[in-house]
């Protein structure tokens, strides 16, 4: 039976409150395994610190995204050397590389692409502002020459990036669909024409939640009609701290986002009910 995970960033966990107080990664770990998330998302660049990361989750039962951030084909070997030791649900690929030719972007994909079928781990490029894939014309050029490069949609980029207007036109929604069809995990938030995180919780943002929710919603139904009937989507609550979140005057967050990463969750399970 196919299964929708749902992870809680690690770096979403963090306050950066005027308080100056952050959780331990022990307290963080035990704060979402207490909650029930099925997972983690946490860097997987660094063997002492992924060392450390897995003795945390040991005996939780929390399964793991690993981010790493590769400028090079050869960047990508350690994070999948301590994937295949620390195993992970997948690796989420953000290409740090700002190349403004699609020619020169394919070498690159094409021996991430054949590293990872080398490890037999998952490895998924991920939609992200200031990377390969910053912009959405240039990621559906990537597509155009490499129609089944596997993609982790971070939608709330793209949106904001490119400004869209609301209500979204039909143009830009069938562009969305395109990524779609490529999602293989999603990162999410929900953004705005004009900021990358709003408050989901409050009231006139509705439309933008309702928006990402019908996004999100297609998306799931194009996963499950084509992955297989035991596979596992991974979806991560991805909250940032500020400057990701809105602060006020005293520069603390407008809302509690773990509070809001509880909500986001429930929503996605609702979402996942009906079309199961």
């Amino acid at each position: 039976m196919q299964k929708l995970l749902i992870f809680q960033s690690l770096w979403a966990m963090e306050r950066r409150h005027t308080d100056g107080y952050e959780r331990s990664l022990d307290e963080n770990i035990a704060m979402i395994a207490e909650a029930g998330f099925d997972g983690i998302s946490a860097h997987y660049t660094n063997r002492i610190e992924t060392i450390r990361l897995n003795e945390a989750i040991r005996g939780t039962g929390l399964k793991v995204e690993g981010i790493c951030f590769p400028r090079s084909v050869e960047d990508l070997r350690l994070p999948l050397e301590l994937a295949v030791e620390f195993p992970v649900s997948h690796i989420n690929l953000q290409p740090d590389i700002r190349l403004r030719r699609i020619e020169d972007c394919l070498p690159l994909l094409d021996g991430w692409m054949q590293l990872a079928e080398d490890a037999g781990i998952p490895v998924f490029i991920e939609t992200h502002r200031d990377r390969m894939t910053t912009d959405l014309f240039f990621t559906l050029d990537l597509l155009e020459r490499r129609p089944d490069l596997p993609l982790l949609a971070d939608l709330s980029h793209f949106l904001v990036a490119r400004e869209f207007p609301y209500p979204v036109d039909a143009e830009s929604h069938a562009m969305i669909h395109r990524i779609l069809r490529n999602a293989r995990a999603f990162h999410g938030r929900v953004g705005s024409c004009e900021q990358v995180q709003i408050e989901i919780s409050f009231p006139h943002h509705r439309p933008w939640v309702d928006l990402f929710l019908q996004w999100w919603d297609l998306g799931m139904r194009e996963w499950r009609s084509r992955a297989a009937s035991n596979a596992e989507l991974v979806f991560t609550c991805e909250l940032g701290p500020k400057p990701y979140a809105i602060t006020g005057r005293d520069g603390n967050d407008s809302t509690d986002r773990w509070t809001e990463a509880l909500l986001l969750r429930q929503m996605l399970r609702d979402l996942w009910a009906g079309i199961s």
